[in-house]
């Protein structure tokens, strides 16, 4: 009897806790997917208290700058009129810098900002050395003669003769260190006496001369604390809502971020926008698949195919003209009117007829495409590959003798990748804090549930037995047991033994 009596309590005693456990794990389903909400949103906003701030102050991943040059196998035979032939040199691989400074957090939910940049020459990464020579276009003087092609003719023989005696010619052979960090040049000094503030620089000239020891301009974007909608956008650049080198509004909008985080929660139908200083405008990536990086869940975004298609194959780019075959952009309105153009390397994703021109180029989507991969609930980037390259549009220009029977043509002068990945501690405290802790809830939750279902069955079960042991001695009772002494001792025993509320029930069975 007290055996019965103790059992009874623990089997209560389990349901009880059973019902705590099934309540709780509920309670979990329901809280758990807005707790984890919560805190997203409060740690990715661009706030001291927020545990991305010190990431997007000074990013912790390496970043590399991967430049390979085009180096000209044939300059004579160019300017006499033949087809260019180029050979690809490289990577010369720089590290990359950036941290944040004059950080302003503003009244209207905005913070501005520069951020400063710096490299350095990697040569255990690199495939050469920043004293290797290369051939390639000379800038400074194809672009010159392009200006002053519809000039009168006194002025072309004048730069004819200027250019011959500082001596200047289409072509140059230049280190890789003075093509990317800049030169010393007579004809920079000639131009800036004579044609003042017609150049962008004063000093020496080189492609990531201005990059190097700089910022990218005064960014001014949303933090997201009191409008959540809005984090991580591009409010001014430089003080301008919008630019002005392009030829519609559309083109000369400043939208998305400044290309560091995006609004978390994606999906997708998301896509990633941002703003380039480098490229003068804003670009979007959509969405391509999903993936792993690290243990931890991405999205990968891509580059459309109208990314750098030209107004008469996707219209909303007509504000890019004036433009040339598709896939290629025209940035000489930021360009100080040098004849740029910007496109993916090899001239990938354009029209063949720009790869065809020119010997020794060979498109494919594997090496040649960008990519970002990006973590959809921050909307942090776990790896990103961006692959640009610039070519200039030359020809001959009569009148000016340098520049010879040289045939029109789109050649590409380098082509260059920023990369960067997340690795080692931040990786792993990024997986544990939003990946691995919001599993171990979002686990546990149903384990509760789980267990506390298993619990509640326990007193179920333990009631259905006794009653079947109630309706087992019934039967037999009726059927005339011989044993009267024994059913009635077994009757009273459960009479005396049961709690209130059963006896009842075990009668009417």
């Amino acid at each position: 009897m007290g055996n019965l009596s103790r059992a009874r309590r623990v089997t209560a005693a389990l349901g009880f806790i059973g019902l705590l456990f099934a309540v709780l794990g509920i309670i979990m389903i329901v809280m758990v997917p807005s707790i984890i909400k919560q805190q997203v949103l409060k740690n990715v906003r661009i706030d001291p208290s927020s545990l991305s701030f010190n990431m997007w102050k000074e990013i912790p991943v390496p970043f590399y700058l991967s430049v390979y040059f085009f180096n000209i196998l044939n300059p004579e035979e160019i300017i006499q009129g033949q087809k260019p032939q180029v050979q690809e040199r490289g990577p010369y691989v720089y590290r990359e810098f950036r941290h944040k400074t004059n950080i302003t957090f503003n009244n209207n939910d905005t913070v501005s900002f520069l951020e400063h940049r710096s490299y350095q020459f990697q040569p255990d990464k690199s495939r050469g050395q920043e004293s290797d020579y290369i051939v390639m276009p000379n800038i400074l003087v194809l672009s010159a003669s392009m200006m002053m092609e519809n000039r009168p003719g006194i002025l072309k023989l004048m730069m004819t003769l200027a250019f011959s005696t500082l001596g200047q010619r289409a072509f140059m052979n230049r280190t890789v260190g003075e093509i990317m960090w800049g030169y010393d040049d007579p004809l920079i000094h000639l131009i800036n006496q004579y044609f003042p503030n017609s150049l962008p620089f004063k000093g020496k000239f080189g492609l990531f001369a201005e990059l190097n020891n700089s910022d990218s301009g005064l960014f001014t974007v949303f933090t997201g604390v009191r409008d959540f909608s809005r984090i991580h956008l591009v409010d001014k650049w430089n003080g301008v809502s919008k630019v002005n080198f392009w030829h519609s509004d559309q083109c000369n909008m400043i939208n998305g971020t400044s290309g560091q985080m995006w609004a978390p929660f994606m999906t997708p139908e998301s896509s990633l926008e941002f703003y380039s200083p480098e490229a003068c405008r804003s670009m979007k990536l959509i969405y391509k698949e999903q993936g792993m990086f690290g243990g931890i869940p991405t999205f990968r975004f891509v580059a459309p195919n109208t990314l750098f298609a030209n107004g008469s194959v996707y219209p909303p780019n007509e504000g890019f003209c004036p433009c040339r075959e598709s896939g290629i952009q025209n940035v000489s309105t930021c360009r100080f009117n040098a004849p740029l153009f910007l496109s993916h390397p090899h001239f990938y994703n354009a029209d063949p007829v720009l790869a065809e021109a020119v010997s020794g180029l060979h498109p494919n989507p594997k090496e040649h495409s960008l990519f970002l991969d990006i973590h959809p609930v921050t909307g942090i980037p776990m790896n990103c590959s961006v692959k640009l390259q610039l070519s200039l549009f030359l020809k001959s220009v009569k009148g000016i003798g340098q520049t010879g029977n040289i045939q029109p043509v789109v050649l590409p002068l380098m082509w260059f990748e920023e990369s960067g990945a997340m690795e080692g501690e931040t990786l792993q405290t990024f997986y544990t804090q939003l990946v691995l802790m919001p599993k171990v809830l979002q686990y546990a939750q149903y384990v509760l549930l789980a267990l506390g279902c298993i619990l509640l069955l326990i007193p179920i079960i333990y009631q259905i037995r006794s009653q079947e042991k109630c309706y087992l001695f019934w039967i037999s009772f009726k059927k005339g047991s011989k044993d009267k002494e024994a059913v009635q001792a077994y009757s009273e025993f459960l009479m005396t033994s049961a709690p209130k509320g059963t006896v009842l029930q075990e009668a009417r069975l």
